[in-house]
C-alpha cells in the first residue's frame, strides 16, 4: 500500500501543476499575439523584441527566436522556430511520462498485493487448516484492498494523462499556426526588402 500511496501523491502533485501550467494566460495569450503581430506589420521590430522578452511564455519565446532571425533568410528562420517550438513542445509534455508510468504500475503494484494476500491465507490453510475465517480473512482483505487501490489510483491518473497529452497537443498546433503566420509576416518583410534592393540595383545600372 505505501507505493501506491506515494503514487497517488505523486499523480496529485502533478495533475495540479499541470492544471495551473497549462493555461492559454501562461501557454498562448491572444492578446500578445495579436499585439506582436501588429507590431511586426507596422515594422516596429525592436518593441516586438522588447515584449517577446519581457513575456513568459512558450509562444513568446518561439517568435523571439524568430524575430531575431529576420534578417535570414526564410529558410533559416523557418529551422530556428520550428527548433524552439521543439523544445517548447517538450516543455509542454512534461510529467505526463510520470503520469502514464503511475498508470502502468499502480495496477500492477495491487496485483501484487493481492498475490502475496493470498500467499498469507494460504499459509493460514496450511498451518490451521480451513476452519479458521478469521485469520484467512486478513490475508484476503488484503488482496481485494491492494488491488481496489491500485485501480483507484491507476483510472483517475489515467483519465488526468489523456486530458493533458491533448491540451498539451491543442497548445501545440496553436503555436505552430502562430509560427507560420509570424514567417509569412517577417518573410512578406524580406520580399519587400529584396525588391528595394533589386529596384536600387536596376537604377543603378541606368
Amino acid at each position: 500500500m505505501i507505493p501506491i500511496l506515494m503514487c497517488s501523491v505523486i499523480a496529485l502533485a502533478i495533475t495540479l501543476e499541470r492544471f495551473y501550467s497549462l493555461r492559454d494566460a501562461k501557454i498562448h495569450p491572444q492578446e500578445f499575439v495579436s499585439k506582436i503581430k501588429k507590431l511586426l506589420n507596422e515594422r516596429k521590430i525592436s518593441e516586438a523584441i522588447a515584449i517577446c522578452s519581457n513575456t513568459f511564455s512558450p509562444i513568446s519565446r518561439i517568435i523571439e527566436t524568430g524575430i531575431l532571425k529576420s534578417d535570414r533568410c526564410r529558410d533559416e528562420i523557418k529551422e530556428a522556430i520550428e527548433h524552439a517550438g521543439k523544445r517548447e513542445s517538450s516543455n509542454l509534455h512534461r510529467y505526463l511520462a510520470v503520469l502514464a508510468t503511475i498508470v502502468g504500475i499502480a495496477p500492477l503494484l495491487g496485483l501484487l498485493g493481492t498475490v502475496t494476500g493470498m500467499i498469507k491465507a494460504f499459509q493460514v490453510i496450511a498451518m490451521r487448516g480451513v476452519g479458521h475465517p478469521t485469520a484467512l480473512a486478513g490475508g484476503i482483505s488484503e488482496a481485494l484492498i491492494t488491488t481496489a487501490a491500485g485501480l483507484v489510483v491507476a483510472i483517475p491518473t489515467l483519465v488526468a494523462h489523456n486530458y493533458f497529452f491533448k491540451k498539451a497537443n491543442g497548445y501545440i498546433l496553436d503555436m505552430e499556426n502562430t509560427s507560420m503566420e509570424l514567417l509569412d509576416i517577417l518573410g512578406k518583410d524580406q520580399k519587400e526588402h529584396e525588391g528595394n534592393v533589386f529596384r536600387l540595383q536596376e537604377e543603378g545600372n541606368r
